[in-house]
């Protein structure tokens, strides 16, 4: 892009702001709306996966992610009686470059937030700017906005190109797909913080029992939250039903409405049930997703992260496909003279990638192994798992996931 050209970017989550950076470190002129009038730390947990953290450590932000976050040292899966299927370590201690992070999302977005506004100004980030269409030309693009908290019109601003970073409610993409909707397969989830001390090594990620007889996903957040040597446990429990009754987003959860599943998973290494109950907060959330689109591309016009692949928020990988996106986006802005051919060919490099993805945690969920086992061995506990699955087959799952989601060893350079 020639030095007088402006990226325009609408959203400042994730995605939005990791374009941002790598754009700024190549040299690339933009500026992003973001919607909400102040960034919050708001939500629960995430995982940061090695193709994540790699792109975090790019721009030079690894060290403060880890300063924020627990390294994962394994991963853990569990049968609903707590019994250990399967485990195997994880990021750095199973051989990646880089580590695997948990972390509280509000503190990664804020850390996002922090080192965009310091890298291209307030005057280029600025919040409680919603969008609410973009028109094109052939020489650029105008964004109409307004203020998010009065809803006044603001004056249109003119870019170069403009990129939909906002999210899987995207204003962007509903001008292109305009009778979409999010696709929901009967499954639910709830998602919750509890204050306790570390579980097993207490830098484990714990997958116990299975969708299709009650799920929960554990791991710390953050390390002695209170000086007391308590973490701060992240945990999402997902229920698959017949019904087509679908939770909100981000709505407060109600122990009524799943604790029941969980009420007796009473392990010598965890009570399910007390730590749900013992939560700060607990949110409920749908699992929902939406179908691969053919292009995201509209000449001056593109999408990145969770407005060009949403998908279920499982598997740990919406966010690294997201700096995956921002990261590939910016070197095509920088190489390209033609701002128009630099988007076209991101798509043509992410979108089949990302469809994989999508599909790929539609179809094989994380709980693999736990939902194998449970088909082999039954619902009930075993005395010799061996007798029903050998450990090489099980690492062999593991792995095959690995690649399929695209952050196998080898793929991690």
């Amino acid at each position: 892009m020639s030095e007088t050209a402006t990226v325009a970017i609408i959203g400042g989550g994730i995605a939005g702001l990791a374009l941002a950076l790598n754009l700024e470190k190549r040299g690339v002129s933009c500026r992003v709306f973001e919607s909400a009038p102040e960034i919050k730390e708001l939500g629960v947990g995430i995982t940061l996966l090695p193709h994540a953290t790699r792109e975090l450590s790019e721009l030079g932000l690894l060290d403060t992610m880890k300063s924020l976050a627990i390294e994962n040292l394994e991963s853990c899966f569990f049968n609903r009686f707590g019994q250990l299927l399967y485990k195997e370590p994880r990021g750095k201690y199973a051989g990646y470059r880089f580590p695997e992070l948990g972390i509280h999302r509000g503190r990664l977005h804020m850390a996002l937030y922090q080192a965009a506004l310091a890298a291209i100004g307030p005057a280029r980030l600025v919040t409680n700017r919603q969008c609410v269409g973009v028109e094109q030309d052939d020489t650029g693009v105008t964004l109409s906005l307004r203020e998010t908290s009065s809803g006044a019109a603001l004056a249109p601003i003119r870019a170069s190109v403009a990129i939909g970073c906002d999210g899987i409610n995207s204003a962007v993409r509903r001008q292109f797909y305009p009778g979409e909707k999010p696709a929901f397969a009967g499954i639910n989830s709830w998602r919750g913080v509890t204050r306790r001390k570390p579980i097993l090594t207490g830098r484990s990620y714990m997958r116990i029992g299975s969708i299709k007889t009650g799920k929960i996903v554990v791991y710390p957040i953050i390390d002695n939250v209170d000086g007391e040597g308590n973490q701060l446990i992240n945990w999402m429990a997902e229920i698959q039903s017949d019904t087509v009754d679908q939770n909100d987003w981000n709505k407060p959860g109600r122990l009524e409405d799943f604790l029941s599943i969980y009420e007796g998973w009473k392990f010598d290494w965890l009570d399910v049930g007390a730590l749900i109950r013992a939560a700060d907060t607990i949110l409920e959330y749908p699992m929902v997703d939406k179908d691969p689109v053919a292009r995201w591309t509209f000449g001056r016009i593109t999408l990145a992260g969770d407005a060009a692949h949403p998908m279920y928020p499982r598997g740990s990988n919406g966010a690294a496909q997201a700096l995956i996106d921002a990261r590939t986006l910016a070197d095509l802005l920088k190489r390209h003279a033609d701002p128009a051919m630099a988007l076209k060919d991101y798509e043509s490099l992410r979108l089949d990638a990302t469809a994989k993805v999508v599909r790929t945690n539609r179809e094989h969920p994380p709980d693999f192994i736990n939902i194998r086992v449970e088909e082999l061995v039954g619902d009930r506990p075993y005395d010799d798992l061996a007798a029903y699955i050998t450990p090489d087959e099980l690492k062999a799952l593991s792995d095959q996931y690995k690649r399929v989601a695209g952050f196998a060893l080898e793929d991690i350079r």
